[in-house]
């Protein structure tokens, strides 16, 4: 425990320190999304609390009467979106911060333009630095972790995917970059999914033969689930994982490496 915390000497320190443990929270962005919704839902069934941030206010409000948690509704593409997001939090202490906003930018590249490229990076990358440099002391002060995440085909190469793949490949940089920055203070990881059953996924598997056939690329045969994503990130945001830090870890049914 800091000392910076005990500074009023009207409450002892024990009692202060019972109030810091107490009012801990993990701060997940995208929380309304399949692996932000089911995140949030696995720590505050083990006992845990959040904070929750998305953009849905009628999506966000109504998860957030489910688990009795505080939430901030923001577009992580506003002016000083984080700013908003540490005033919404206060005093009020994070160990764990789970950046799950993402976007599928499928186009090639002959039709891609600069716009494009501009504003994937900034939700995926930009914005992501944005919250970690805001949160950092907090996480700091409790000895936290970060999770991140990006893609199968950051690694692996897939028509289409030049927009979306040097985004998340930039995540991944983000990644070992802050985790040699931050250490040994504060933890970061990213989790390297393929694709998933999501709001985000829908235009690519409304089509039952097309979801078949993509399911059929992966050794494991189908495709990925919020569950799927949201254990291993728990895990990352936990001190069950204290000596992990710096990692790509790919949750892709095996299509990274065996497909």
């Amino acid at each position: 425990m800091p000392l910076k915390y005990i500074r009023d000497n009207r409450c002892p320190k024990k009692c202060y320190i019972l109030w810091y443990v107490n009012n801990m929270k993990k701060l997940i962005l995208g929380a309304t999304g399949s692996i932000g919704s089911a995140l949030a839902k696995k720590i505050v069934n083990d006992g845990g609390q959040v904070h929750l941030v998305g953009r849905d206010k009628s999506s966000l409000s109504a998860l957030a009467a489910e688990l009795d948690s505080t939430f901030t509704t923001c577009d992580v593409l506003e002016e000083n979106f984080s700013e908003k997001i540490i005033n919404d939090l206060g005093e009020t202490p994070i160990n764990g911060l789970a950046y799950c906003v993402g976007s599928i930018d499928l186009k090639s590249l002959k039709l891609s333009r600069k716009k494009d490229f501009l504003d994937c990076f900034s939700l995926n990358l930009i914005s992501a630095t944005e919250i970690i440099r805001a949160t950092h002391e907090k996480l700091k002060e409790s000895q936290g972790a970060i999770v991140l995440f990006s893609t199968v085909a950051a690694q692996k190469g897939f028509t289409n995917h030049s927009i979306i793949s040097s985004a998340k490949a930039a995540v991944e940089g983000l990644t070992v970059a802050l985790a040699a920055e931050f250490a040994p203070n504060v933890r970061i990881n990213c989790i390297a999914p393929s694709l998933s059953k999501s709001k985000m996924g829908e235009f690519l598997l409304n089509n039952e033969k097309i979801a078949e056939g993509i399911a059929k690329l992966h050794p494991l045969k189908r495709l990925g689930e919020g569950r799927d994503f949201s254990s291993i990130a728990k895990f990352l945001i936990s001190d069950e994982s204290s000596w992990i830090t710096g990692q790509i870890i790919g949750v892709d049914g095996g299509r990274s490496s065996i497909a």
